[in-house]
């Protein structure tokens, strides 16, 4: 049985999400395309760290894919305001779909190489970063603001689900079909996702914009961060987990293989201890917390996040490694949740698209963290290097609390 206080929180207009066709569907959309960003992240990084023995390499083609969010993410933001949204999630599905295709290709033709994997992950990276402007705005309008917390604590648990499952099957079809049964099953998922999206009933209006119109609402957006204390605090915290904490993940198997002595299966398998953490998390946010909490959980996620990767990087049992990995998780669907929700609920309606665009700006500053990641681990090892940088964020946070307090 639920305690009552749980039984209330999942009572009366929250319910409602239920029985929204068109939240599940783009609910959908999202869990497919967090899968797939799992299933490759894991495969390719084994692939290119077999093929190169480099875990500066490794690190980066994982931070090219987040670099289209720094390169884009304002821009993106912005424009989202004035075009059909449905129409571009569809988009995005379909050229996420297509890059995945072209690495199946290759891999069966036996040509594919590292570099055309750091093409793809670029092309990725830049659907990824339409997510908070275009998926999660189209989420907040369909269910409405009064139930976006728990609309995202549905999404971020999709997310955290897709780590459980996406790094074991990464892994599992990585050693028993090589890389090339990877892809292939992305582009069949990806087909899944298309459908959804072309379901999608909601429409929203997509005003004609005058010339330069988007630089002027970019501008106009970073205004408002300049005024806004909680908008302030919360990208701040959102910079300081992308440069030294998210980066991480990037070395979990280089030190599965180095420091661990794992093969793809069980690199795999560690990975998503960190999605079964988070996966709880998200369940626990979407019960218990309450808006009084909301910074807390964010600002606390990212302090335990920061403990346990280091604690993940000095630990030489693979069993207790992967509990270090379950409690990340943890930390890290305070902060999931909670970083789309509160710059959500801080920003004016009309300018919602703006502001989650400026999130992904700051989501993707975070390849200064991969190039500062990878080259201490060339230079130190994976091991020390991602435990410096668990240290240093923990360290940046309490330097930073001034600012960050005001959320």
């Amino acid at each position: 049985m639920l305690p009552s206080s749980a039984a209330r929180l999942l009572s009366g207009r929250r319910l409602r999400l239920f029985d929204d066709a068109d939240f599940w569907r783009l609910w959908h959309v999202g869990l497919i395309v967090f899968i797939v960003r799992w299933l490759e992240t894991v495969a390719i990084g084994v692939f290119a760290y077999q093929r190169t023995g480099s875990a500066f390499i490794v690190a980066m083609l994982t931070m090219l894919r987040l670099l289209p969010m720094g390169l884009f993410g304002a821009f993106l933001g912005a424009a989202a305001e004035q075009i059909e949204r449905r129409t571009a999630l569809f988009l995005v599905v379909l050229l996420m779909g297509a890059t995945s295709a072209a690495c199946a290709w290759l891999a069966y033709a036996g040509a594919l190489e590292v570099w055309h994997l750091a093409v793809a992950s670029f092309l990725n990276g830049v659907g990824w970063a339409t997510d908070n402007p275009v998926r999660r705005v189209m989420l907040g309008e369909v269910v409405g603001a009064d139930r976006m917390s728990t609309a995202m604590s549905i999404d971020v648990g999709a997310n955290n689900a897709s780590r459980m499952v996406g790094p074991t099957l990464g892994g599992l079809l990585l050693a028993s079909g090589g890389i090339e049964s990877v892809f292939a099953l992305s582009v069949v998922l990806y087909l899944t996702a298309l459908w959804s999206a072309y379901a999608v009933r909601y429409r929203n209006r997509s005003p004609a914009a005058a010339s330069g119109a988007v630089f002027a609402r970019i501008a106009e957006g970073l205004r408002l961060v300049r005024r806004d204390r909680r908008l302030i605090g919360t990208l701040l915290v959102t910079i300081i987990y992308n440069v030294f904490g998210w980066p991480f993940t990037s070395m979990v198997p280089v030190i599965g293989q180095d420091q661990l002595h794992l093969g793809p299966e069980g690199i795999g398998i560690l990975a998503s201890m960190d999605g079964i953490g988070a996966f709880g998390g998200a369940i626990l946010m979407a019960l218990f917390v309450r808006p009084r909490f909301y910074a807390a959980s964010y600002v606390g996620g990212v302090a335990v996040y920061f403990a346990m990767l280091t604690a993940f990087a000095l630990i030489p049992d693979p069993v207790i490694a992967g509990g270090a990995l379950l409690f990340t998780g943890l930390g890290g669907a305070g902060f999931s949740i909670m970083q789309a929700t509160l710059v959500y609920l801080a920003a004016p309606p009309e300018m919602r698209s703006r502001m989650l665009g400026v999130l992904s700006v700051c989501i993707g500053i975070g390849p200064i963290g991969f190039i500062h990641l990878g080259w201490l681990a060339d230079l130190i090892g994976a091991q020390w290097a991602t435990a410096a940088s668990g240290i240093e964020g923990l360290v940046v946070l309490a330097l930073t609390r001034r600012w960050w307090r005001g959320i």
